[in-house]
């Protein structure tokens, strides 16, 4: 049995519950019913040659049934399943709760799922598990894996068919050279990047040519950030369903749409997504940039609406990933705007997390192109001026366009105006007006 153990949060969203008590659902539901289909069940937490790989890997090999819990994201799990995969053409079972949602494409894989609407198990709940998994194991046991399925003859290579070989070689140095010319793109002169990347656009996709997704997401990613939104929302509209429906493509069509104008509608799809494919960071915080959008715009009362909205999406979007910068460092400004007895504190707090998130990032030597100017942006919005001063004299030695100074000077200035303190907010001031001239 390959699953979390002890109590651990969930980070779903109700019905199901905070946390989870894997010790009791093992002990009172899975272990009983294993038992009661004729196998001995081990759990990998249960003696200490679990912790020797070797030993990890011989289990999932020789076991005749590998079980794999996947109600919460858990790396080992995911890890141990790819490993049964590729060992043995049957024998693997996945289940989850039925509230769960899966890290990844899992969900083309067949799971078997069971209620579980307590921390606790109780003993009715532990019930209908026991009988969930009586009735739906031995069908599922008996599946083949994946790569059996995909790869006739494997794991034999003389039984694998060669011509795949030359196929997925041809295939790669196609998707390289693909790659390379969307790279030339983004290094080219800006005012020719958005003809490029049309081109680009047309010479691999006409609209009902054959797309594989790999390409399909690289050329979202060219045209979302070379072309404009109304380019992105008609190729998006233009993607056959397989490819369109992807919950990757989903977010950035709600984006684009949200970009030209249509907040409300973007709201809706993010939120009908997240309650197929779960929340995340990104969702959760573009979800909070749609309000954002609207507070900005709108009039008393509906603006402190959009601001309420905005700042309790910004924070859910934080407490899912805390290394995900983008929901916390759009907090410190508005929580300030909206001015509650704490939102001072809440503020720099909010700031700090971001700082750190964005430090972690460069520290990862990440190509996020972002990373920079949100570091800049929170050292303002935490009130320090030394660090800000540091930015700043590496903003000179880089240059203004790799910390999009252009773009974010202003929301430099409106974070110093907003800072209290007289002294903190004049040095600020200052380190804008030295920004100012490095333009």
């Amino acid at each position: 049995m390959v699953m979390p153990f002890s109590t651990k949060e969930t980070r779903a969203k109700p019905p199901a519950p905070a946390k989870v008590n894997f010790n009791s659902l093992w002990e009172k539901a899975i272990s009983p019913a294993l038992e009661e289909l004729g196998y001995q069940p081990v759990r990998a937490d249960q003696d200490l040659g679990a912790l020797i790989i070797q030993e990890m890997l011989e289990r999932l090999y020789f076991s005749d049934l590998v079980v794999a819990d996947l109600t919460i994201p858990n790396g080992n799990v995911y890890y141990e399943i790819g490993i049964r995969h590729a060992a043995r053409k049957q024998g693997c079972v996945l289940i989850s709760a039925d509230w769960s949602n899966a890290l990844f494409d899992i969900d083309q894989m067949r799971q078997l799922r069971y209620p579980l609407p307590e921390e606790e198990v109780s003993d009715e709940t532990a019930a209908k598990i026991h009988a969930a998994l009586v009735q739906g194991v031995p069908a599922l046991a008996n599946g083949e894996g994946p790569m059996f399925q995909t790869l006739q003859g494997y794991p034999d290579e003389k039984l694998v068919d060669p011509s795949r070989a030359s196929a997925i070689k041809d295939y790669l140095q196609q998707l390289s050279a693909f790659q390379a010319e969307v790279g030339a793109v983004a290094h080219a002169p800006n005012e020719s990047r958005r003809q490029l990347a049309l081109a680009l656009r047309d010479k691999y996709y006409s609209g009902h040519t054959p797309l594989v997704p790999a390409v399909a997401l690289e050329l979202l990613d060219l045209l979302r950030d070379q072309a404009g939104w109304e380019a992105t929302v008609s190729y998006i509209d233009s993607l056959p369903d397989p490819i369109r429906l992807l919950p990757t493509v989903r977010e950035q069509y709600c984006l684009a749409k949200s970009k030209t104008g249509d907040h409300p509608a973007a709201i809706g799809a993010l939120e009908e997504l997240m309650r197929i494919s779960g929340a995340s960071s990104e969702r959760e915080g573009l979800i909070g940039g749609r309000f954002k959008s609207l507070y900005r715009s709108a009039a008393e009362p509906q603006k402190s609406t959009y601001l309420t909205e905005a700042i309790k999406h910004y924070e859910r979007g934080m407490k899912l990933d805390l290394n995900d910068y983008y929901p916390s460092s759009n907090l410190p400004r508005l929580y300030r705007a909206r001015a509650r007895v704490g939102d001072e504190d809440r503020a720099r707090a909010a700031a700090t997390v971001a700082r750190m998130a964005c430090q972690r990032s460069l520290d990862r030597q990440s190509s996020d192109e972002w990373a920079r100017p949100t570091l800049l942006g929170m050292a303002f919005d935490s009130g320090d001026v030394t660090t800000a001063e540091q930015l700043c004299d590496q903003v000179r030695d880089e240059g203004a366009a790799l910390w999009k100074l252009e773009t974010t000077l202003n929301d430099l200035k409106q974070s110093a105006a907003q800072t209290k303190d007289p002294a903190t907010r004049a040095g600020l001031e200052a380190v804008c007006a030295t920004l100012a001239t490095l333009l």
